[in-house]
């Protein structure tokens, strides 16, 4: 409530207290909102690596957001040294959960062989399943490949 300012003023700093509390705690959500806040500096400074390693525990629980993200850390090199293999399979454990994000990332790093062997099929995989989700970056690339 206080970092969106629902029936409160908005202050992020109060936020990324509660968000700590319950982290330490092992809520998963809080967890990755932690990260996210780090990563935005949000109520705390900004701190790629405090990021990466508030993501990377709530990753590991399975939370596709976070598994997402730490990928995008990954492929960045933010926070974290940019390891493309490494963001592949952060974005895999996400992507078969249904994140359209990391589908996404998935069918760009297929179509360009980062981290993976160049792949127009399995790169045509990711994206449409994105894009069946209407994610609408996925769609394009659909519609440009299949113009080739």
């Amino acid at each position: 409530m206080y970092r969106k300012g629902e029936s409160v003023p908005q202050d992020y700093a109060e936020a990324a207290k509660w968000y700590r509390k319950a982290a330490e705690q092992g809520h998963v959500e809080a967890q990755y909102e932690l990260g996210w806040m780090y990563r935005k500096g949000e109520g705390v400074l900004q701190d790629d690596i405090e990021a990466a390693k508030w993501y990377r525990i709530a990753a590991e629980k399975g939370f596709a957001f976070a598994q997402s993200m730490l990928g995008m850390m990954y492929q960045k090199g933010k926070g974290v040294p940019q390891d493309y293999a490494e963001a592949v399979k952060w974005y895999l454990k996400s992507a078969k959960q249904g994140n359209t994000s990391s589908q996404f990332n998935l069918g760009e790093m297929y179509k360009e062989g980062i981290g993976v062997p160049q792949d127009d099929s399995e790169s045509i995989k990711w994206y449409s399943k994105a894009a069946e989700q209407g994610h609408a970056d996925a769609q394009s690339r659909l519609d440009k490949m299949k113009d080739k």
